[in-house]
């Protein structure tokens, strides 16, 4: 009789411990999922500009600041001025020349640093524009990370002379004859490069 009562206090000694430590580990999990949210309040978007258009097609660019300790990636953008926005960049398209290409994978920025958006590298397009953007008005953006997260910033229409680029073809189709590129940008800043940059 006495094995026997040892031998039940023992299995109910077994069963309480392995559910101490079932809740345990359910607490730590819980902690963990929150600990990575991206912080919205310690990123800004500074200089940022966009490139005054009538029509078609236009970019933005800026420096995106993130001051937090953590690593953001910038997944999505959208606006009220455009009913299809992409994150670019400019790669190698496999024959020396260089093409803008929609970022795979977002834009990263790394903790505590700068991203910077400009013509002839990363930046944001706009597509398909319903009215003219105008110098002068302010385009507001709502940016999207990869946890969820966003954050609203506003870039001013700027109207730039400078070098003139056509588009036509490829997955961004033909800009209307004499509408501004997104290439144009103040002087001394780069351009986008070849005429062909956005074809394909």
């Amino acid at each position: 009789m006495k094995a026997f009562t040892r031998a039940r206090v023992l299995a109910i000694g077994v069963t309480v411990a392995a559910g101490l430590t079932l809740a345990g580990c359910s607490s730590d999990s819980g902690d963990s999922s929150d600990s990575k949210k991206t912080d919205t309040a310690a990123i800004t978007l500074q200089d940022s500009w966009v490139k005054a258009a009538d029509s078609g097609m236009t970019a933005m660019f800026g420096t995106i600041v993130n001051d937090s300790d953590s690593d953001i990636t910038l997944t999505k953008v959208t606006t009220t001025v455009s009913p299809r926005v992409e994150l670019h960049e400019m790669a190698p398209d496999g024959t020396g020349a260089m093409k803008m290409r929609e970022k795979d994978g977002g834009v990263t920025v790394a903790a505590n640093s700068t991203y910077e958006l400009k013509p002839g590298a990363d930046h944001i397009m706009l597509f398909d524009l319903p009215a003219p953007v105008q110098a002068g008005t302010d385009v507001p953006f709502t940016f999207e990370f990869a946890d969820g997260a966003t954050a609203q910033f506003t870039a001013q229409v700027r109207d730039f002379t400078g070098v003139r680029e056509e588009y036509s073809g490829g997955d961004h189709g033909a800009a209307p004859t004499g509408a501004p590129n997104h290439g144009a940008a103040p002087a001394g800043a780069p351009h986008m490069g070849n005429a062909d940059a956005h074809n394909g």
